[in-house]
């Protein structure tokens, strides 16, 4: 039986209630509000952990030269694929998001769908930050999407356990991700959360299993490791996709993610800011 990862279709569907194209509206307004005054637009992108890659697809769509690293064999040929499917040039890296090394530097790095939650120690993550900073241009950005940290530190005991459905091309899918048992180990802040896909379309019904290791990064050991890594600091933070009078702060009650702008080569002295 392959995991969830290993089947980048189900994925995919699972994941199509993302408004990609509206996400990607936002991420190009926020690095034309929050990089160096004068910068050009942005001509290079990188997703990292991208899976199915649709944002990076999405910004090859608009002209951008986009690159999608993934580790994920399958996610990588799927990713190539699609964008050929598509008609768009998307380069396909597989690589270790800890440990890249592209030999450039792009205007725009982007990690979506709380994909460092796969990053389960201090040491990976620094790691992490520090690949990203090498491969960003003067003044670039890195957009990191992360969950809320209330999701795990709200006010009932730590648990996970979200479901929805959703339809596409007469196919539809109920998605179960993490199981109210799935508790968050207190002392490593890792959960195993429990997924469940069931699929019903014009083929008959499948259903993928898979249990996926989640490692929770609060607001202060994500600033932490930032400090640590080097060579960016912090130009915004968010609680969803929005811009100037659409911008929800994190501290919104509305607020269910944890969106970072960092920013490469950042004078000492700037202060972090919304909207």
């Amino acid at each position: 039986m392959t995991g969830i990862y290993d089947d980048p279709w189900a994925y995919e569907l699972a994941c199509s209630f993302r408004d990609v194209p509206a996400e990607t509206d936002v991420l190009l307004a926020w690095c034309a509000r929050h990089r160096a005054p004068g910068a050009p637009p942005v001509r290079t992108v990188l997703e990292l952990a991208a899976g199915p890659a649709e944002h990076s697809r999405e910004f090859a769509r608009r002209g951008l030269a986009a690159t999608a690293l993934d580790l994920n064999a399958a996610m990588c040929a799927y990713a190539a694929e699609s964008a050929a499917r598509d008609g768009v040039e998307l380069e396909v890296v597989r690589d270790d998001m800890t440990a890249f090394d592209l030999h450039r530097r792009f205007d725009l790095i982007v990690t979506m769908l709380d994909s460092t939650s796969h990053l389960m120690t201090l040491d990976a993550f620094v790691a992490h930050f520090r690949r990203v900073a090498a491969h960003l241009a003067p003044g670039g950005l890195y957009i990191v999407e992360m969950s809320h940290p209330r999701d795990r530190l709200g006010d009932d005991e730590p648990s996970v356990g979200t479901a929805w459905t959703v339809e596409r091309g007469g196919v539809r899918a109920s998605v179960r991700w993490g199981e109210p048992g799935d508790r968050l180990d207190p002392v490593t802040q890792i959960a195993d959360d429990r997924v469940t896909i069931t699929i019903d379309g014009p083929d008959g019904a499948r259903t993928v299993r898979d249990v996926v290791p989640y490692r929770f990064w609060t607001a202060g050991e994500l600033d932490a490791a930032i400090r640590l890594a080097g060579g960016l600091t912090t130009a915004a933070r968010y609680g969803d996709f929005g811009d100037g009078a659409d911008a929800v702060a994190l501290t919104a009650p509305e607020a269910w993610r944890m969106i970072t702008v960092l920013r490469a080569g950042q004078p000492a002295g700037a202060q972090p800011g919304i909207g």
